[in-house]
């Protein structure tokens, strides 16, 4: 049976959590026989690629399919969502790759055309949401201040509204004909949002002007529900994800909770109990994207606001010549006890967790299980994260770990500031820290819906 995995981006460039699902489950998909190949995407502005929109790799022995999108850049807000131009390019791509069934794990640069095009092709297509691009245009379901927002409205306006935010004011007056002093006012944008999302269901709008790009994001949620539909299956890996698309209408009977698995042997030699040693600086880390929503710059502000010996161990990238880069290496302010590690490969994962005390995850944004979590339990390293749902489903707060207010500086601090005062508790969280689903796992519960939607 010939599996295809349809992804934004893949290895060896991109290498983060959603990533890394599509590559384990690649391999034991790989392990129990089935053919697999590999639909990734590579964004305008990216080096790489052959000179052609698309090219073809391999990785890990795996055929990897990849469009250059630098020979396709989109020209309006919904190319974003979707490209009913590529519509003949996926259909070409796909009748030659042939697959029995298409699983993919984010939409996003291929768009939601090409579920458009397997139904053509009559190939059976499944999900694994691993944010929520089904239901949010910034995929965090988050409005410019953070907070955890419900969905889209009927109308549309609330989109809108969140858009205007997060363009800025100058870009909001230029964008839409007003001033720039109205364009600052919060509560005249609220009622710009709502004229305009009505405005943009009228034939007039439909042609020129920024009623089409209004248009354009406001039809954006209706339009992926609608494409959505063409999914058998979609699975959920949080309860906090899966209660998310349900409440916005997606239907339940083909929502399925299955929490992710992780790969064993990248951790078996490294499950040790953690236990402070005082000879040396009590160690924090972080893994990760270094990303403004990823909130590292609060990590490090936090991290210096606290006495004691102690270390930070930033792994990730972007690398220098990254103005988020840039920002953390200022606040740093050439502080020794901050080490920006780098990457590392994938297999050195479990290595990496067993060198540091208590990993901490400061995401800004309502993470989804994220895997370095779950990999910084299974080698029973204690855990410091957010207060979101996506994530306390697995950290309770004293027990195998602490939370703090999602998006406080001053509560993240505080938290820091308890381990180093008193780092015996570091043992006590170490003892209840565990997680021991398996990539094998996941598959099998992965493989009865792959029988489910052939049957």
């Amino acid at each position: 049976m010939k599996v295809l995995l349809v992804v934004h981006y893949f290895f060896p460039d991109h290498f983060y959590g959603t990533e890394t699902y599509t590559l384990e489950l690649a391999r034991d998909l790989r392990r129990r026989g089935y053919d697999v190949e590999i639909l990734s995407a590579m964004s305008f502005g990216e080096k790489g690629g052959q000179e052609k929109l698309l090219f073809n790799y391999q990785y890990d022995g795996f055929s990897v399919h990849c469009v250059d999108y630098n020979f396709a850049p989109h020209s309006c807000f919904s190319q974003l969502y979707y490209r009913p131009e590529m519509f003949s390019f996926y259909h070409e791509l796909l009748l030659e790759i042939a697959p029995d069934l298409m699983h993919v794990t984010h939409l996003m640069n291929h768009t939601a055309v090409i579920l458009n095009v397997a139904e053509e092709c009559a190939i059976p297509v499944m999900a694994t949401l691993t944010d929520f691009f089904g239901i949010c245009f910034n995929s965090r379901l988050s409005d410019i201040n953070g907070e955890l927002c419900s969905g889209p409205n009927y109308s549309g306006s609330k989109c809108l509204r969140c858009y205007m935010e997060a363009i800025g004011v100058e870009e909001s007056a230029k964008s839409f004909a007003v001033s720039r002093q109205l364009a600052a006012k919060s509560y005249f944008r609220g009622f710009l949002s709502f004229c305009f999302a009505w405005l943009a269901k009228l034939p007039v709008a439909m042609k020129r002007g920024p009623l089409v790009q209004v248009r354009d994001l406001t039809k954006r949620a209706d339009l992926l529900h609608s494409v959505y539909q063409i999914y058998r299956k979609m699975v959920a890996p949080t309860d906090f994800l899966y209660d998310a698309y349900v409440d916005n209408r997606f239907l339940k009977e083909k929502m399925v909770k299955i929490n992710f698995g992780i790969n064993w042997d990248v951790v078996a030699a490294h499950r040790k109990l953690r236990k402070y040693d005082s000879s040396r600086p009590l160690r924090f880390g972080y893994i990760g994207q270094l990303a403004d929503h990823k909130g590292v710059d609060m990590l490090v502000r936090a991290f210096k606001a606290t006495g004691g010996n102690k270390e930070l161990l930033l792994y990730g990238s972007p690398g220098p010549g990254s103005p988020y880069y840039e920002k953390l290496v200022k606040i740093s302010d050439g502080e020794k006890s901050i080490v920006f590690a780098g990457t590392f490969p994938e297999t050195e994962l479990g290595e990496r967790l067993s060198e540091i005390d208590v990993l901490v995850i400061p995401s800004r944004w309502h993470e989804n299980s994220p895997l370095v979590l779950l990999y910084a339990l299974a080698t029973r390293t204690p855990v410091i994260v957010s207060a979101v749902k996506g994530m306390t489903e697995f950290v309770r707060d004293g027990e195998n770990g602490l939370t703090f207010k999602r998006g406080s500086l001053a509560d993240l601090t505080r938290v820091l500031e308890r381990i180093m005062k008193n780092p015996a508790i570091i043992e006590e969280f170490s003892r209840q820290a565990d997680y021991r689903k398996t990539i094998s796992d996941h598959t099998d519960e992965i493989e009865n819906l792959y029988r489910e939607i052939l049957d």
